[in-house]
């Protein structure tokens, strides 16, 4: 690898750490913020605070280019339980950085510092933007930004994001053009019956079991409605439902996610859900109403911002490192609003055995430190390759 020589690494753990140790839900990112500006300022950059509310923008501009980049991370933590023992634990309760957004914020700052104090011998010419953004998390922080004005404040001809990426090993990277992460849309069931005592169910409407055998046939959209060839995915991930244990309830709530990368699939299985809610509402005595609610779309890279990261990773990994081939993800992503807007690329940086074999979202997942000197050295050759000097 040819990793830049960076001095500061030691500190760049401590504030990765530290942002672990002070996990933020969507939008209260304040202390988070409070940090990336107190650094961006120690770094001579003016950060700019107030788009999506915690949303920090710094920028550093070189020579009399006229091209500017954005380069964006995301700040916001889960509401889930930490299991790890390290000292750098979560120290809020129920809130933990289960999906290394604490190495992509750290990543950035670090970016930031080595460019700025290294700019008259970097070779760039033009505008970078060091985009800090909130609720990524399922709560649209990207779209938020992006209405609030990101693009008419920070005028920019492309835009850039990462992910840590735990299925690749460190010190490889993958780069696709086209769509590679899924858009999602959330949904609400609520099934209305008449409760009764446990002890008699035929007094009553059994919305219990009705829900029950409403999850399982859900599971049949994808493997039985759905061409194979086309990727779609449908869960269930809650169900809520009574309070006591000899009391059937009224009502039963399921909600879940579908994830979908053309939109003709999405009508499928909305058209397929409510068949089937219909059907199992009318086999059962129950009333199912299901709401939708459209979140993220998909996330789509454009070609020729494509080459550029592919190049930026190669000048730091080696061409062999970097894979242009990996099969998109169903897992979703709201730097897709943002290349809405602009054309852009967002890539996967392998975070490999520091994950101990966790996945992300799992409640044993940390971000690999090995991996700060590889995404600082890859944000600063990007700046590099897509500013080059004419």
């Amino acid at each position: 690898m040819n990793l830049l020589p960076i001095d500061f690494l030691d500190p760049l753990i401590a504030i990765r750490r530290d942002i672990h140790a002070h996990p933020e839900l969507a939008f209260q990112e304040t202390r988070t913020a409070d940090l990336v500006a107190r650094e961006l300022s120690a770094y001579g950059l003016e950060p700019h605070r107030g788009l999506a509310g915690t949303g920090v923008v710094g920028v550093l501009r070189k020579g009399n280019g006229r091209r500017a980049i954005g380069l964006r991370a995301d700040m916001d933590a889960l509401r889930m339980p930490e299991k790890n023992v390290f000292a750098h634990v979560s120290q809020n309760p129920g809130l933990m950085h289960a999906c290394g957004h604490d190495g992509h914020t750290a990543m950035l700052l670090g970016a930031a510092r080595y460019l700025a104090e290294n700019a008259e011998r970097l070779a760039f010419d033009g505008t970078v933007y060091f985009i800090f953004q909130p609720a990524e998390e399922s709560e649209g922080g990207g779209k938020l930004m992006v209405q609030d004005g990101l693009f008419r404040q920070f005028p920019m001809d492309a835009v850039f994001g990462l992910h840590n990426w735990p299925h690749l090993p460190v010190g490889e990277m993958a780069a696709m053009p086209g769509p590679v992460m899924a858009g999602t849309c959330v949904f609400e069931i609520r099934l209305r019956g008449q409760g009764s005592h446990a002890a008699m169910p035929h007094q009553g409407t059994d919305t219990l079991v009705a829900a029950s055998h409403l999850v399982l046939a859900l599971q049949t959209i994808v493997s039985r409605n759905i061409d194979p060839c086309a990727r779609a995915v449908v869960s269930v991930t809650q169900i809520h439902g009574g309070d006591a244990l000899n009391v059937i309830p009224d009502d039963v709530v399921l909600r879940g996610t579908m994830r979908i990368f053309k939109p003709e699939i999405e009508t499928q299985i909305v058209a397929a859900m409510r068949r089937i809610g219909a059907g199992i509402g009318s086999a059962f005595g129950v009333r199912v109403d299901i709401d939708f609610d459209q979140r993220y779309p998909v996330t789509v890279n454009s070609a020729p911002e494509v080459e550029i990261c592919r190049a930026a990773a190669a000048g730091i990994l080696g061409v062999e490192k970097v894979r242009r081939d990996e099969s998109p993800s169903m897992a979703a992503e709201d730097f897709s609003y943002m290349l809405l807007e602009k054309p852009g690329c967002y890539v996967w940086l392998g975070n490999g055995p520091g994950s101990d074999g966790h996945a992300l979202h799992n409640p044993r997942y940390d971000f690999n430190d090995e991996n700060l000197a590889i995404g600082v050295s890859y944000w600063v050759k990007l700046v590099e390759t897509a500013l080059r000097p004419a």
